[in-house]
């Protein structure tokens, strides 16, 4: 796979969890993961199309979640996800990949984005078909690894 391709979805990652949350991610080391794959307990999912294929999986387990759409909700405490608070998750990712999605045309790959999903549950497997899978674990403060899992098509 192309280090090319993955340096924007690092800055944007970053960029955005930082715009978005308050707190900068620090970078863990990014690595090939063995599919199929799991999941932590909150999942968006976006796919791609264009000059790159594939879809990218936002991971991350359900009290970072509630964390996040705390910060995205303007710090109200938020205890459960409902729907306000899936749509803030969703709209994260969409953020990101939006925000990938300029950093790759300023580089002349073009590339579309699906609307994201989110799915939530426990001891989730994620088997992307024919792709090869590469995570960028970003670590905040006090909480466990948001992992984003590119996965493109060969």
């Amino acid at each position: 796979m192309n280090v090319e391709y993955i340096n924007p979805f690092i800055e944007a990652s970053q960029s955005v969890w930082t715009m978005m949350t308050g707190n900068k991610p620090v970078l863990g080391k990014v690595y090939l993961k063995n599919v199929p794959y799991h999941s932590e307990d909150i999942a968006v999912i976006v796919g791609l199309t264009g000059k790159i294929r594939g879809q990218v999986v936002i991971s991350m387990n359900t009290n970072t979640a509630l964390k996040v759409a705390s910060s995205m909700m303007g710090g109200a405490m938020v205890a459960e996800l409902d729907e306000m608070s899936k749509s803030a998750i969703s709209e994260l990712g969409n953020m990101i990949m939006g925000n990938t999605a300029t950093i790759l045309a300023g580089r002349g790959i073009g590339i579309e984005i699906t609307p994201p999903s989110i799915l939530i549950g426990e001891k989730m497997v994620i088997t992307p078909a024919n792709m090869k899978t590469i995570c960028v674990p970003l670590l905040l403060e006090g909480d466990a690894p948001i992992e984003i899992n590119v996965s493109l098509e060969e």
